[in-house]
């Protein structure tokens, strides 16, 4: 199937490039990017743990490089992204793949507008942290900002001078059992102007996690301030945790798939900005969705319980691969801890965007600091930035398995 995508969008590719010469509505672009992100594994959490007991048991964090092409075209109701990727790892092969970003038929009529095919569709206000992200479901706050790779849907949309609607069947071939953003659902939107405030709402129905409901609005308080806000409410939350049944030391991976009942997620921000272009943002959320105190305190214990076997003469191999799945509890959630704070401090002088940012777990006082700095020519951007982990010895930020990284970008339009 992803042959066929990827096929289907290079024909469409060629259709249009044929097509160009004689129809100014077709358009064809894209970028090439160079990219290397290094990382520092860390010294401690489980999985340097695990690589303590047994070396070489997991695959540590390493540097990575990467080449890519991005390719758009459009034209006669059609668009198209395509990727087109090489990437190494320090001491492994090239890989070559290709994927599509984006290939779908629109269509307008009158005040209607109508999607389908595979589309980015990409909802809500925060900017850390976006609740009711329900079609996309975007990883937040990522070193470089990529190409989203969007979702297979159809979609109708309404639109009048201050009021739209948004109706959209995502996923619609895939299974049932299919969960997160690969789940079949129905979704809505409504977006209301009301002067200087915008306001949307959302609704959604999956075909394994039920009903959710949002809201959220936008507020342009002053010509320097805009404040947001962004809540949602779900039936059922789909995550992982550890078997209660399982044995400390198991054969077996002990997380299973479980359904949180009645989550509720919110986030509150604001944005202020001067006339010199210096720009504060602050935003908080509470997301249900991520382990609670006492899941991360059992958690910790387990690591303790493991540890304390290895030194007791239990096989290292056995204790390292429990430790390893232990690593598993990062990827539960969008969020580590279920409230966060974010500080975000940004310049934009010229070609010059040199940024500075914070996120920052109250319970633990773990933290995530981020610093980068962006050109923007022409046609040509470079950007570069570090980013480190850091926190008392027994915050969870301190537990994951990278502790420091740092990047490069250099990237070109045409």
């Amino acid at each position: 199937m992803h042959r066929i995508t990827v096929g289907a969008a290079a024909l469409l590719f060629a259709a249009l490039g044929c097509a160009q010469a004689g129809d100014s509505t077709a358009q064809f672009g894209g970028q090439v990017r160079a990219q290397w992100v290094g990382q520092q594994a860390s010294s401690s959490g489980p999985l340097a743990q695990a690589n303590t007991l047994q070396s070489g048991i997991v695959d540590l964090p390493v540097g990575v490089g990467a080449l890519e092409a991005e390719l758009r075209a459009s034209g006669h109701g059609l668009s198209s992204v395509v990727t087109l990727q090489q990437q190494r790892s320090e001491g492994g092969a090239t890989q070559s793949r290709a994927w599509v970003n984006e290939l779908y038929a629109a269509q307008g009529a009158g005040a209607w507008q109508f999607s389908a095919g595979k589309k980015i569709v990409a909802w809500d206000v925060g900017y850390g942290f976006r609740p009711n992200d329900m079609i996309q479901q975007e990883v937040r706050r990522t070193l470089l900002s990529n190409t989203l790779e969007g979702r297979p849907l159809l979609m109708a949309e309404h639109f009048d001078a201050s009021t739209a609607w948004s109706w959209v069947w995502v996923n619609p071939t895939a299974s049932s059992d299919a969960l997160g953003a690969t789940e079949p659902a129905l979704a809505l939107r409504v977006y209301q102007r009301d002067g200087a405030v915008d306001w949307h709402g959302f609704a959604r129905v999956g075909a394994h996690s039920g009903a959710s409901v949002g809201a959220a609005a936008a507020w342009v308080a002053s010509e320097a301030t805009e404040l947001h806000a962004s809540l949602r409410y779900l039936q059922r939350g789909d995550s992982s945790a550890i078997d209660p049944a399982a044995a400390v030391l198991s054969l077996n991976n002990p997380w299973q798939l479980v359904t949180q009942s009645n989550v509720k997620q919110l986030l509150l921000g604001g944005t202020w900005t001067n006339e010199s272009q210096l720009s504060l943002l602050a935003e908080a959320w509470w997301d249900g969705t991520a382990p609670s105190d006492a899941q991360w305190d059992a958690w910790f214990a387990r690591n303790t319980q493991l540890g304390a076997m290895a030194a007791m003469g239990v096989p290292a191999s056995a204790a390292a691969g429990n430790l390893a799945w232990q690593t598993q509890a990062f990827s539960t959630s969008q969020s580590l801890r279920r409230s966060n704070v974010f500080l975000r401090l940004s310049w934009q002088h010229d070609a010059w965007q040199p940024a500075l940012d914070m996120l920052y777990h109250p319970a633990d006082q773990g933290r995530i600091l981020t610093a980068s700095l962006t050109w923007q020519g022409d046609r040509v951007q470079v950007q570069g930035g570090l980013r480190s982990y850091d926190g008392p010895a027994n915050s969870v930020l301190m537990q994951v398995p990278v502790s420091a990284m740092a990047y490069v970008a250099g990237t070109w339009t045409f």
